[in-house]
């Protein structure tokens, strides 16, 4: 398995892993990455070796590191052969990120069966690179195989996105049941990842003090992110202490309060928006500005584009438009219900079992 950076590259792969694991608890696998990406913390916490590829991303302006970016993009395929052939495996399974292209790179000219996964609208760059010599290309988005040449468009297979829904589902009334919500007429969820984000935070502590009040209706749970609790809890001032606002460090039963929620507002990366579309609520979207290629953006708008979400730019989202857009969905059921409806089929429920069967029918026809 391969692939780094960030939590949306690592946490597919390792739902990939373990899934093999469940169907195969033999099976050896072990994760390639770089030394520094978050793969460090999160591979070893799930179990699985971890191995190291010396190599890094380019950067978008004229910049030094892109002559040592090209070189160590040369020099390090190579090396992954050195180390496939330390392994010998029977499949390599990449998810994204730089790290992906030396590994699968070389995989594929060892005649490795080879697949990658990409959970954005718009693939990156590793993936687009990888295209002509991989043998599956898995996406989770439709949108994405447009950026895909035309010729190497028969590999790929939609299959959403990785990673197994705990437990049983709970219904919306159960859910504000458990969480003491129901004597609430809606619920309004925020957060912007275990982080936070600073544009989310300002507008809900903003619209809890200037709009909240009036709307004794409402119930706001917002998980303003561990590192933010603090500035953001005195940001809200004596709001914090209103009857129908929740504000939480860190959201630990996601499942539940996503059931709970009549509108969600949140950031749209490719794990997010997936989540969304199994939960099947009525969703704001404010894409991160920082993040490569704006894949957040084209995430959040391959959703608006099929009435499935809202989607506000995160300079043009504050109190004022948070309240405003809030409001049309709560006061506009047969809207809300329809954003529900559509980004529900967006929804590939039993996208381990697609990945594993292909991954499978794939190792068998190369034997």
């Amino acid at each position: 398995m391969t692939g780094g950076g960030t939590g949306g590259h690592i946490n597919p792969a390792i739902a990939i892993a373990d899934n093999i694991k469940d169907h195969i608890p033999s099976a050896d696998i072990t994760f390639v990455g770089t030394s520094k990406g978050m793969e460090n913390r999160l591979v070893p916490r799930a179990g699985y070796p971890l191995e190291h590829i010396e190599i890094q991303g380019l950067k978008r302006s004229l910049s030094l590191s892109n002559i040592k970016t090209a070189w160590l993009t040369l020099t390090s395929v190579p090396r992954a052969k050195k180390l496939l052939k330390k392994y010998n495996p029977d499949l390599v399974v990449g998810t994204g990120g730089y790290v992906s292209y030396p590994l699968c790179r070389a995989a594929a000219a060892l005649h490795i069966p080879t697949a990658v996964h990409e959970s954005n609208a718009v693939p990156g760059l590793a993936v687009r690179m990888l295209s002509p010599y991989v043998d599956i290309i898995f996406t989770n988005f439709e949108e994405a195989a447009s950026y895909i040449k035309p010729k190497y468009r028969n590999k790929i297979i939609r299959v959403g996105n990785p990673g197994k829904t705990k437990g049983e589902k709970m219904t919306e009334k159960e859910a504000k049941s458990s969480l003491g919500l129901d004597k609430f007429r809606y619920n309004v969820l925020v957060y912007g990842g275990s982080l936070g984000a600073d544009t989310i935070n300002n507008a809900a502590s903003e619209y809890a003090k200037k709009y909240l009040p009036e709307r004794a209706d409402i119930c706001l749970c917002h998980a303003a992110g561990v590192a933010n609790y603090e500035d953001v809890k005195a940001k809200y001032g004596d709001a914090a202490n209103a009857a129908n606002v929740r504000l939480l460090d860190y959201i630990y039963d996601m499942p539940v309060r996503q059931a709970a929620a009549d509108v969600i507002i949140c950031r749209s990366g490719a794990m997010t928006t997936s989540e969304i579309a199994s939960a099947g609520r009525a969703a704001i979207f404010v894409p991160s500005p920082n993040v490569t290629d704006d894949q957040q953006y084209k995430n959040a708008k391959a959703l608006a584009d099929r009435d499935a979400a809202v989607l506000i730019r995160d300079a043009d989202f504050n109190a004022d438009t948070m309240n405003e857009a809030v409001n049309s969905l709560l006061d506009d059921r047969v809207k809300r219900e329809t954003l529900c409806r559509n980004v529900r089929e967006y929804a590939v429920p039993d996208a381990d079992e697609r990945i594993f069967e292909q991954l499978m029918k794939l190792t068998g026809e190369k034997r």
